[in-house]
């Protein structure tokens, strides 16, 4: 069984942002796929159904993107997850374009908070996870006003295309691994 963690943060105010490409992947896959929702447990909308020939877990923490560890680590926990192998975290990305997806085994946390504290509260990098590219932050913004921000109307094209091909992913993953994933997904989007 899979355990598919989307990071955003809850609340309307929030829909749309640059933040909650986890989530917006989430709904994408939950639509797809005709994954029931499954109520609310450890602080996090859940669902369980069957994406890519495999049992799977979809959660969406509510405790707020820098908080969003101790919802996964106790999800995991409470169904004998092993985040080393059943593990995949969808989360935004300030280092990818717009609608370009990036699918890695492992690696630090960088400066995504959300992904220190899933870090901290699993004591391991190495589990997967599909990044899903918001662009560059403006020189002259706030990196917490950026990714709270929306975006233009050709960006949001690119990045609804970014989270289709983030659910097509992580449908890979469990279908056919992530070396597949990493190797249909992981390739530079020609620039306009």
């Amino acid at each position: 069984m899979y355990l598919i963690a989307g990071l955003g943060n809850p609340g309307r105010q929030y829909e749309g942002t640059r933040h909650n490409m986890g989530f917006d992947t989430i709904d994408c896959l939950v639509e797809k796929h005709q994954i029931p929702q499954a109520g609310v447990k450890f602080h996090a909308m859940y669902g369980r159904g069957v994406i890519g020939g495999q049992k799977a877990i979809l959660m969406k923490p509510l405790s707020f993107m820098n908080l969003s560890g101790g919802p996964v680590q106790e999800m995991a926990g409470y169904f004998k997850i092993d985040p080393e192998t059943e593990l995949v975290v969808v989360y935004d990305d300030i280092d990818l374009e717009p609608g370009q997806i990036r699918v890695r085994k492992q690696g630090s946390p960088g400066g995504h908070n959300g992904m220190k504290d899933i870090v901290r509260r699993l004591g391991t990098e190495k589990f997967l996870r599909v990044r899903v590219g918001v662009g560059s932050k403006p020189r002259d913004w706030d990196l917490a006003d950026y990714v709270l921000s929306r975006f233009t109307e050709r960006d949001r094209a690119l990045v609804d295309e970014g989270i289709a091909h983030a659910a097509d992913a992580v449908e890979m993953i469990l279908s056919q691994g992530a070396d597949a994933a990493m190797n249909e997904y992981n390739r530079k989007k020609p620039k306009d």
